[in-house]
């Protein structure tokens, strides 16, 4: 699914009812369609020729948003920004404290807009978890460490009309079996 095809996604798979604006001003089929082309990506995750804009969400095949040179990605790793400007987190299990994450994989989308997303692990260079939240507060320092991703046996089901933004942050490979 291409950039193109999104911009009828909406009209295809979303009542109107659902496209527009909600109290926060964020329009409501925005991070679901969005998730909907990772998922879609994520799907296909074939060879093809390199592109030239490595930032965009809607960037195809995976392996474009971690490296200019193409390398073997089968999930693109994402954040999700609240209606009141935070980054979504959940938990993951364990790891001496260090079980919360604002990093994740789309597994599913179903229903109007529902998605599981697989609670990805963050790992700083040396391959180590890093603990984004000290005190309850979000470390941004820690944030900024964050080279790369494990998957996580926890995944958390979510309605996607509650987030208002959505970053795409790398590709990479986490071996995940489909």
């Amino acid at each position: 699914m291409g950039y193109e095809d999104i911009e009828n996604f909406d009209h295809n798979k979303e009542s109107s009812s659902h496209n527009h604006d909600n109290n926060c001003g964020c329009n409501l089929s925005c991070v679901c369609n969005v998730v909907r082309a990772i998922k879609d990506i994520q799907d296909e995750a074939v060879e093809d020729e390199c592109l030239t804009c490595t930032t965009n969400c809607f960037t195809e095949p995976l392996g474009d948003l971690s490296s200019p040179s193409r390398e073997r990605a089968d999930t693109r790793v994402f954040t999700l920004t609240n209606k009141d400007g935070e980054l979504f987190k959940a938990l993951f299990k364990g790891h001496h404290g260090k079980c919360v994450s604002v990093f994740f994989r789309v597994e599913d989308v179903f229903d109007n807009c529902c998605a599981t997303l697989r609670v990805l692990i963050p790992l700083n260079k040396d391959k180590e978890v890093v603990k984004l939240f000290e005190h309850g507060r979000l470390d941004y320092d820690a944030l900024c460490s964050v080279r790369r991703w494990a998957a996580s046996n926890s995944c958390i089901t979510v309605d996607l009309h509650c987030f208002c933004a959505i970053q795409c942050i790398a590709d990479c490979d986490l071996d995940i079996c489909e």
